[in-house]
């Protein structure tokens, strides 16, 4: 259960996205809270129930992403332990070149 690193990265840009959209709709009803009148109150209800829902849905992604990412380490561990020589060969190659990149400099 491998995931691409530009798909990773791409999640994780639209939780922040996602965060900072919410985050600009509660000011907006901050400012929306100075205004009078009967459309003001039906507009603020309607931009609270709105940014309600899309609070509970970040949380929904984030614990999503939080037990797809536990599943990740757990698969990982569980290879190591089954699989140690290789672990360790693939361990000391990754660090051979690693060094050789930094020797090069």
């Amino acid at each position: 259960m491998t995931q691409d690193p530009g798909l990773a990265a791409a999640k994780a840009q639209l939780v922040d996205d996602f965060s900072k959209v919410v985050a600009d709709a509660e000011a907006l009803l901050r400012s929306i809270g100075s205004l009078g009148g009967d459309k003001a109150a039906a507009m603020r209800e309607t931009v609270e129930a709105q940014l309600d829902s899309a609070k509970a849905r970040l949380l929904e992604l984030q614990g999503a992403a939080t037990d797809r990412a536990a599943e990740a380490v757990r698969e990982a561990d569980d290879y190591v332990h089954e699989n140690p020589w290789t672990a360790m060969g693939i361990s000391a190659g990754v660090g051979l070149l690693i060094g050789m990149l930094i020797s090069r400099r």
